[in-house]
């Protein structure tokens, strides 16, 4: 499926993401396998066999034994989606790098079948907060300003409402935390190399950054969120969006007026009336 590419402000350089992903290393890339556990959990509850699976990812070696029959999709602006051909669309943990996410959601919607499912799990607005407060105020401090280091993602309320712009029915928007710990900020800056999370950002500052700001960001970090045994917390909060392919099948809600039983009476309870 081809769609006109959107007038999006580009807020993150995806040749630069490219060449990120290539350096990361299978070992490091525990917040895809979490992602992997909550899709499993969420449609181990869901009464239904799924058989046409596409998967968006940019790690396929981490699903495809999960889902040995899921087509793999390479997460471009423009998805190589079949239209109306799945019942299952997972987009895993790449909507936080997209440059247009309702528009990845669209494409995902337009790919369903009728009542098919679309279960998205992401990075969302609470991830890597202690080391976003750290790196501005040490900026701050040293250079008098701040530069684009940590991409803004999006809240949980923000993303819900992308589900009902995208079309689909039933949405549902939740999130949980993952807490890793580090020895130091070179350690934690390591590992997010590793897992090819590091700064996209278009607008980021291609100058060499002095040691000395980071040397500083870490004692920030040290001061304000160490652990009792003096390691570094690093939270990352995983957001999980389901929605469903609109479907006359699907319960709808009634029309305002249409109650037949009272609350209270549904409650067990007396109704007391308001004054006028």
């Amino acid at each position: 499926m081809r769609l006109p590419l959107s007038d999006t402000p580009v807020l993150f350089d995806r040749s630069a993401l490219r060449h990120r992903r290539q350096r990361a290393r299978a070992d490091a890339l525990f917040l895809h396998e979490a992602a992997l556990d909550e899709v499993q959990d969420r449609l181990s509850l869901v009464k239904r066999v799924f058989t046409d699976i596409d998967i968006v990812t940019p790690f396929p070696a981490i699903w495809q034994a999960t889902f040995p029959q899921a087509r793999i999709i390479e997460d471009d602006e423009v998805l190589d989606l079949p239209m109306g051909a799945s019942d299952l669309v997972i987009h895993a943990m790449t909507l936080h790098q997209a440059n247009d996410p309702v528009g990845q959601i669209i494409q995902c919607r337009r790919a369903l079948k009728p009542d098919g499912l679309f279960l998205c799990v992401c990075l969302g607005g609470q991830t890597l907060h202690e080391l976003r407060a750290t790196l501005a105020q040490a900026e701050i401090e040293a250079r008098g300003g701040l530069s684009p280091r940590i991409a803004p993602m999006a809240e949980i309320r923000d993303l819900g409402a992308l589900l009902q712009r995208a079309g689909l029915a039933l949405p549902v928007a939740d999130s949980f935390a993952l807490t890793a710990a580090y020895r130091d900020l070179p350690h934690l800056m390591q590992d997010l190399r590793a897992m090819g999370e590091t700064n996209i950002l278009s607008a980021r500052d291609r100058h060499f950054t002095r040691r000395s700001l980071f040397e500083k960001a870490n004692r920030l970090y040290s001061d304000h969120f160490a652990q009792p045994d003096q390691r570094l917390p690093a939270t990352f909060e995983v957001m999980c969006l389901t929605g469903w392919a609109p479907d006359d099948s699907q319960p709808k809600p009634l029309r305002p007026g249409s109650a037949t039983t009272r609350l209270a009476e549904a409650l067990g309870t007396g109704e007391t009336k308001l004054p006028d």
